[in-house]
């Protein structure tokens, strides 16, 4: 377990003591991701390449006998609802994560005893970083060992991305939720999104991972992401009267894109065109993973990026400023915006020793070129969600 998970969990742990006087029960941690390549693939049924990294939200939890689900986070903010009527609120808030995840566990055979349960994070909000994910998974685990419920991890991970669609109101793909429960330290994990199955692809010793925020904070449920995946299904419509049934993007060939492409309203062609060209860009990145290739594997996130920016329309300047100015640093292998979009954050590959002038170049010009001020992290690859008990003493 990372140094940087521990302290988020004692920090939890901490601020449930200081609120509730009495140490948690249990205490769970989940961690952030970052996608190395395959963006807005996931609920295209495609293949997606991410990372587990050392930057987590933990919940510290413990029961009660009142009914009540008692929300707190290590900031201050504090919320209350009925274990037994769970709603998503009328305004998206950060508890919806929460009571989502508590409602299906719920229907899951969870007694509707009540809980009291805070969070603590260092994955920062709204940065593509997947703090959604986290959260949820950190919760269910939390949930799951204090009232004994046995259920698989893919199952749970399922079950973070329905409370994420149905109290949310972001209909992600199961990718977030998927690597923040099974990521593995040194790994990547190529998913497959249609099937779940997945390969762990060592990452080389000889590469570090920065991840650039631009500082630009979007809200997916009120972003353009459900337009996206609106626009993938009308081209999917089209496309399979002329092809056939498809069950998803996933199904469609590059050389049957090219043949039938035109036939689709030009923004819409566009979309699949990424969708399509992406998914053949993750299966080519995993293969230069294991061949240690790192070369070919930043030609591949650099070609990700300048589709995302012009095909699929979910970069913004400042996240092709922070492409830009690693794209001209030394020792880059390659660059590419991460999650979402519409903000967020740039993830770097670059090699080993040369990570500290990149980020002083960064540091340097990025402030000129965008008017504002990015936060580098160093990030390492991680675990997994995971719980454990805590002694009382």
């Amino acid at each position: 377990m990372s140094s940087n998970r521990e302290s988020i969990e004692a920090q939890a742990i901490a601020a449930f003591t200081k609120r509730f006087g009495t140490a948690p029960e249990v205490v769970a941690s989940a961690p952030g991701r970052v996608n190395l390549i395959g963006e807005h693939v996931d609920y295209n049924d495609g293949l997606v390449l991410p990372v587990a990294i050392d930057r987590a939200t933990a919940v510290a939890a413990a029961r009660r006998e009142d009914g009540r689900l008692v929300l707190l986070t290590d900031a201050g903010q504090e919320a209350a609802f009925s274990a037994e009527r769970l709603y998503p609120s009328e305004r998206r808030a950060w508890t919806d994560y929460l009571t989502g995840v508590a409602s299906l566990l719920i229907q899951r055979g969870m007694p509707a005893h009540g809980a009291g349960l805070v969070v603590a994070s260092n994955v920062p909000r709204g940065s593509g970083l997947s703090s959604s994910a986290a959260l949820e998974l950190a919760t269910a685990f939390a949930l799951e060992e204090l009232f004994g419920l046995a259920i698989p991890p893919a199952d749970t991970a399922l079950l973070c991305q329905k409370a994420e669609h149905e109290f949310a109101g972001v209909q992600c793909g199961i990718m977030d939720q998927f690597v923040s429960c099974l990521g593995r330290q040194g790994h990547a994990l190529l998913l497959d999104c249609r099937t779940l199955a997945a390969e762990h692809v060592p990452l080389p010793g000889d590469a570090d991972l920065l991840v650039c925020d631009t500082g630009v904070r979007r809200a997916l449920g009120s972003s353009e992401y459900n337009r996206r995946r609106d626009e993938c299904e009308q081209g999917l419509g089209v496309l399979g009267r002329a092809l056939g049934t498809l069950a998803a993007l996933r199904d469609v060939s590059p050389a049957q894109f090219a043949a039938h492409g035109a036939t689709l309203p030009p923004v819409v062609r566009r979309r699949c065109a990424h969708v399509i060209g992406e998914i053949a860009r993750v299966v080519r990145s995993a293969a230069a993973l294991r061949e240690g290739n790192l070369s070919e594997f930043g030609k591949l996130m650099y070609d990700s990026h300048f589709s995302l920016q012009h095909d699929y329309e979910v970069s913004c300047a400042e996240l092709d400023h922070l492409v830009d100015i690693c794209a001209e640093a030394e020792g880059v292998y390659g660059a590419r915006m991460t999650g979402a979009g519409f903000g967020g954050c740039v993830i770097c590959l670059v090699r080993t020793g040369c990570a500290e002038g990149v980020i002083r170049r960064i540091n340097d010009e990025y402030p000129a070129r965008s008017g504002r001020k990015a936060s580098v992290y160093a990030c390492r690859s991680d675990d997994g969600a995971r719980v454990r008990r805590v002694p009382h003493t």
